[in-house]
């Protein structure tokens, strides 16, 4: 269901408990969202103000949010006037998505001081107001002054609530005047009408209940809308979530406080991290995606060279048949000659010539063109080989980001194509956007790499496999020891994964306990029969000059497993 009157009236009952509550902190983490510190009964709670017109919303939050380096000046405004006052009361007019929270204390000389602070939760209409004791607006998250406006909010000005044309469900005595006024016969249609008749009810509140209780019953949906409504002031409810969605259900065991708060954060924890997880993935991937087309097309281009070059030998070859038959050529222009060919048994072979030359200056063509391709073939094999290099490891990080589920994963990967010249330069606006700061880890042995392994415990050994290139290099060539057991998947994109033995020997089946993760952490994880090599560490070497995650190895054997048998 959406954040409608009904779930706002519901928060805002909930939160009427922290009545007393002492502001003592205010910051602004970002453009839609605002952090009230609060502190009651020697607790502190973080009341989470979001006006993101997809996810805007108010409720008790337990996840934090980085802060900004310089506070904005709306918040510095909400830091002078309301720290250090107490919550007097929280409150909603019927089932407007309108909460307003009244504060009150006392200023330098003791004299008591009246503030509050009006929360619109409308969509892209959403906005923060801080009113004085005559509700004159002090200032406000956004400012609104347009011809086109009805809804006006600007310092200096006395604040007026949005009007509304829908009705009070509440205003309807009965069943038959709640039928009267919604006057429809589709039942498919219920959900919408509702939702424009009456104020504060949202369409997916209706379609939830239809969905979940599967029927289209018209007094059922108005028994059902009654009963949630009288349910707040007795908070016997409860938040029932589901993957995508939240619902709200009658709960009369309900006795825990802020249960419905809390819950609310953490699906929209879940669902903002997912969706700024998929977008800052996308931006990346973007940029490596254009990369990648344009070394694609850059091989396409070579290929073509070679497949040029591949005729080379048939220049040098038409070039010394005629300088050596040059006494019995016709010293005029033809389009083609046909010699004996001393390199076949003297067999007749046609050489095209270019008309517009002579057949000695024709052949001094081809031997031009022959040593051109020849130093071409050079070139081009070695562009090649390099081409081929930085498509495999682009390939690798594509893997990597396909692979990342945090954003501290996806910040690391930034940070190692960063490092990289094919992707130095468009990686800068990215760069510059901070997409997350990456706590280091205790266990690494040095300060600047960034080192937080998966970690699996296999009877009684330790299996670490790298999330990413960077972190495998660290991994394999200088966190693990000599001894210890190196997994990776045989001529496949993956990660590497090192046992550590200790100095014991692990036996067949942790090996392939092992061999079947290594899998499962690689591209071939959907796999049925993948193969896996290893080897003891001593015996992985990167080479000179080698990408991030690039490394060449000796001594090794190939298990080979099946990855849907491993138990991520």
């Amino acid at each position: 269901m959406a954040f409608d009157g009904i779930m706002t009236k519901t928060i805002a009952k909930e939160l009427s408990l922290l009545s007393g509550a002492r502001i003592d902190k205010i910051y602004e983490p970002n453009s839609n969202n605002i952090i009230l510190g609060l502190y009651l009964n020697k607790c502190n709670y973080a009341l989470n103000i979001c006006t993101n017109p997809q996810n805007y919303r108010i409720n008790l939050t337990t996840h934090p949010k980085s802060n900004r380096g310089v506070a904005p000046n709306f918040c510095m405004v909400l830091r002078k006037h309301l720290i250090g006052l107490r919550i007097k009361n929280i409150i909603t007019n019927s089932l407007e998505r309108i909460i307003t929270i009244e504060f009150e204390g006392f200023d330098d000389i003791d004299d008591i001081i009246s503030k509050k602070l009006i929360i619109e939760l409308m969509g892209k209409h959403c906005n923060v107001i801080l009113l004085d004791d005559e509700n004159i607006i002090i200032d406000c998250l956004r400012h609104i002054n347009n011809e086109n406006a009805t809804h006006i909010t600007i310092p200096h000005i006395k604040y007026v609530y949005p009007k509304t044309d829908k009705l009070d469900f509440l205003s309807c005595n009965n069943f038959e005047d709640f039928k009267n006024i919604i006057n429809e016969t589709d039942s498919s249609l219920y959900a919408k009408s509702i939702s424009n008749k009456f104020n504060g009810i949202s369409k997916q509140f209706i379609s939830s209940f239809i969905s979940k209780y599967n029927t289209n019953n018209l007094e059922d949906i108005y028994n059902y809308i009654r009963d949630i409504i009288f349910r707040i002031d007795s908070l016997k409810l409860k938040l029932e979530i589901t993957n995508r969605d939240y619902f709200l259900v009658p709960d009369n065991d309900n006795k825990e406080n802020f249960s419905i708060n809390f819950a609310l954060d953490d699906f929209y924890y879940k669902k903002e991290h997912d969706e700024e997880l998929k977008t800052n993935r996308n931006n990346v991937l973007k940029l490596i995606l254009a990369t990648l087309k344009k070394y694609n097309k850059r091989l396409s281009h070579i290929n073509e060279k070679l497949k040029e070059c591949e005729n080379m030998e048939n220049y040098r070859l038409y070039g010394e048949l005629i300088t050596s038959n040059l006494y019995r050529i016709p010293n005029k222009n033809v389009d083609k000659l046909e010699l004996e060919n001393y390199y076949d048994n003297n067999k007749i072979i046609t050489i095209p010539l270019d008309s517009r030359y002579l057949p000695s200056v024709n052949a001094k063509r081809f031997f031009k063109k022959y040593r051109k391709l020849k130093n071409a073939l050079e070139v081009v094999t070695i562009q090649k080989k390099d081409t081929l290099k930085e498509l495999d490891y682009i390939e690798s990080v594509v893997y990597e980001l396909e692979s990342a589920s945090s954003l501290e994963e996806i910040a690391e990967i930034l940070e190692e194509i960063s490092e990289n010249d094919i992707f130095k330069e468009k990686t800068k606006d990215l760069k510059s956007k901070k997409i997350n700061k990456v706590k280091k880890s205790n266990l690494t042995k040095n300060k600047n790499t960034n080192f937080n392994p998966l970690k699996y415990t296999i009877d009684g050994f330790t299996l670490l496999v790298g999330r990413n290139n960077k972190e495998n290099d660290y991994l394999s060539l200088k966190y693990a020891h000599k001894n210890d057991i190196w997994f990776h998947t045989k001529d496949i994109h993956g990660s590497h994964a090192v046992l550590f033995i200790n100095g014991k020997t692990p036996s067949p089946d942790i090996l392939t306990k092992c061999a079947e993760i290594t899998a499962y952490h690689s591209k071939a994880r959907f796999s049925s029969n993948v193969p896996v090599d290893t080897c003891e560490v001593r015996y992985v070497k990167k080479p000179k000059g080698a990408k991030p995650g690039m490394v060449i190895y000796t001594n090794y054997s190939t298990l080979y497993v099946n990855p849907n048998k491993c138990e991520n």
